[in-house]
């Protein structure tokens, strides 16, 4: 026969041992949830091919003589299909990749920054994006642009992937 103490041991032995299952099982779940809901901040650019990007330029070269003001852009060679550098502010410049984040198997599938120097257009599809941020201004493109990082030493822009 049981005494009043083994009873109490044996039912808070089988809680404990229910409590730490629901403590496993919370901990899988959890962990499920969390890898699935992760997105790559490069999701939007999963289908532009990963091309190694790792150059500098001196603003001083006047062959660079746009990047010299804020709201100056040149074109590079470089990334998938070119690359846009743009001047946001005094010390701080964003690089893209030029290749359309809309059906980038498309041939045509190339921005090109419009005359009013502050969007680049896919004239193929007919999306639209800022150069302060890469961010979609007219669809049908859901992503913003690939973005290359860049740092700035005073003198020279360094664009890295």
């Amino acid at each position: 026969m049981l005494t009043f103490e083994k009873a109490i041991k044996v039912t808070l032995y089988i809680l404990l041992k229910k409590f730490l299952n629901f403590l496993t099982f919370l901990f899988f779940v959890s962990a499920l949830l969390f890898h699935f809901s992760c997105k790559d901040d490069n999701r939007n650019n999963s289908n532009i091919p990963l091309v190694e990007v790792n150059f500098a330029i001196p603003i001083n070269d006047p062959a660079y003589l746009n990047l010299q003001t804020p709201g100056g852009w040149e074109y590079i060679s470089g990334g998938s299909r070119g690359i846009i550098i743009y001047r946001v502010s005094q010390d701080e410049f964003k690089a893209y990749d030029r290749h359309c984040t809309f059906q980038p198997s498309s041939t045509c599938a190339i921005v090109s920054v419009d005359a009013n120097n502050i969007t680049a257009s896919d004239n193929c599809c007919g999306s639209s994006f800022i150069l302060t941020d890469g961010s979609v201004t007219k669809p049908p493109a859901n992503f913003p642009l690939k973005q290359y990082n860049t740092s700035f030493d005073g003198t020279i822009i360094y664009v890295t992937n």
